[in-house]
């Protein structure tokens, strides 16, 4: 099963693109990982940013993958139960899952009603430079509660 994470716009700051390389190689050791980075649309009303930025998602998006948005709306699940879905991912045979990341408006209504799944990854708002951290780090944890290693507690 391979993972793929998109997100709309770079990584600004150098600690994160560290803490995302740290943890996307810690990740490797249990599935292929691409990340994407997805041109973010400046200079237009939100709904016409929310629209390009999710096309450009959408082209970058495999036929056969499993697609979850990450949403501040989404499904909470804590790291065991998270665990438990990428374990039934894997289990059934799941090519691929895309983890999407959206920009600062979000997602369009229509790729909404397209992901297989949006999550939360917390009650709280977080930035999307640390959501991308969180994330990573949630996938991480959740292959080591897999593969019944002692870094979850």
């Amino acid at each position: 099963m391979r993972l793929r994470i998109l997100w709309v716009g770079k990584t600004q700051q150098e600690w994160v693109r560290e803490a995302i390389g740290e943890y996307a190689a810690r990740i490797k050791r249990y599935a292929p990982l691409e990340i994407i980075e997805v041109k973010e649309e400046k200079g237009a009303g939100s709904e016409t940013m929310r629209s390009r930025e999710c096309d450009r998602l959408r082209k970058s998006l495999p036929k056969n993958a499993k697609v979850l948005l990450l949403d501040e709306k989404g499904e909470t699940m804590d790291s065991l139960r998270f665990a438990s879905f990428i374990s039934g991912c894997r289990d059934a045979a799941t090519p691929e899952i895309a983890f999407i990341i959206g920009g600062a408006y979000g997602f369009s209504d229509g790729f909404r009603r397209e992901a297989d799944k949006v999550i939360s990854l917390s009650a709280m708002t977080f930035t999307h430079q640390m959501a991308r951290i969180f994330l990573l780090e949630q996938l991480y944890r959740g292959f080591t509660i897999l593969n019944n290693e002692p870094y979850h507690h």
